[in-house]
């Protein structure tokens, strides 16, 4: 007997074009892969079966209306005409409440680029050219990150300040041996652009766990890709205000 999950689902159909599912009759689905399924619209076939085993029909369209013009409600399976001022797409059209876990993150990540944009201006304005330099390839970084997410794409392989994913790691974690520094402890003697990289770590942070909360399963964790995306991202941040702290941008 085989067994699908909503990761492994996800796995399968992410970049494909289906509006059927088929399985074996002693496959067993998990409730978040049917879930799945149902949110977008594709129906589940049992092999030998020519009924919808989804648990649930969705809601058929007046004369003269379109499925396809409607917004499905998440969930539910039910059509609406028009999007409720409290409901936002979570893709294509389906809509979910706003404090849904995904759109939080996804708020977050919106965040981010602010912060960082903030940071760019001050950099700019201090002639720190290769911290704005540094900053853009951050913020586009972040910008692929949402990318990604929306668009349920893979993250590409990380690199960041022309290091590694194990790099970043291996950086931040050791600053004696690549700066000549202890650990620091952030203090406001550091200055505006040090602690505006701290503040962005520190968000970059709550981003994270946010990523955990809206991808958290029952059968377990999706998109480690994007929360690897992030942990990595934090050391970096860690790693520039290093270097503001040791005058590499000067």
């Amino acid at each position: 007997m085989g067994l699908i999950t909503e990761t492994s689902l996800r796995s399968e159909i992410r970049n494909k074009n289906i509006d059927k599912y088929v399985v074996k009759p002693d496959t067993k689905i998990t409730p978040s892969a049917r879930q799945y399924l149902k949110d977008r619209r594709i129906e589940l076939i049992v092999e030998g079966l020519n009924a919808d085993d989804t648990g649930g029909e969705l809601q058929t369209a007046k004369t003269g209306e379109k499925l396809s013009d409607k917004y499905v409600l998440a969930g539910t399976g039910c059509y609406i005409s028009e999007k409720p001022e409290h409901m936002t797409q979570l893709y294509g059209k389906m809509l979910v409440y706003k404090d849904h876990p995904r759109i939080v993150f996804r708020g977050k990540i919106d965040s981010l680029q602010s912060q960082v944009l903030t940071l760019q201006l001050e950099a700019a304005g201090n002639k720190m050219d290769k911290l704005l330099k540094e900053l853009d390839e951050v913020l586009q970084y972040v910008r692929n990150i949402l990318k990604c997410e929306v668009l349920e794409e893979e993250f590409p392989g990380i690199s960041l300040l022309g290091l590694s994913g194990e790099e970043l790691r291996e950086q931040s974690h050791n600053p004696i041996k690549y700066f000549n520094m202890k650990h620091i402890l952030p203090h406001y003697s550091m200055g505006k652009a040090a602690l505006g990289l701290n503040s962005l770590r520190s968000s970059i942070r709550e981003a994270e766990i946010c990523a955990i909360k809206a991808f958290k399963k029952d059968d377990g964790m999706e998109r480690e890709d994007l929360i690897k995306a992030l942990n990595r991202l934090s050391s970096c941040a860690y790693i520039m205000m290093l270097k503001v702290i040791s005058g590499a941008y000067r």
